[in-house]
């Protein structure tokens, strides 16, 4: 099974979980921190935090949309 990295849409946002990912980047940060990588998987792991964050940002973006729509809705009536 191949994963989407983009969260453009709401499809590949499907199954993803805004607090698994933060702990997953939560977690590449401490073996970083702890230097327990070798240097190319500093740089792999890094990246892969960096996709996540964005994955993360979009999320809330996405969310706050929502949120501001929904009140919106409520100052109208």
């Amino acid at each position: 099974m191949v994963k989407r990295k983009s969260a453009s849409n709401s499809d590949s946002m499907e199954g993803w979980n805004y607090e698994a990912k933060v702990l997953e980047i939560e977690g590449i940060i401490a073996r970083i921190e702890a230097g327990q990588l070798e240097l190319e998987e500093v740089f792999d792991q890094f990246a892969t935090a960096v996709e996540y964050l964005r994955q993360c940002e979009s999320f809330l973006q996405q969310r706050q949309q929502q949120v501001d729509l929904l009140i919106e809705t409520l100052s109208d009536d």
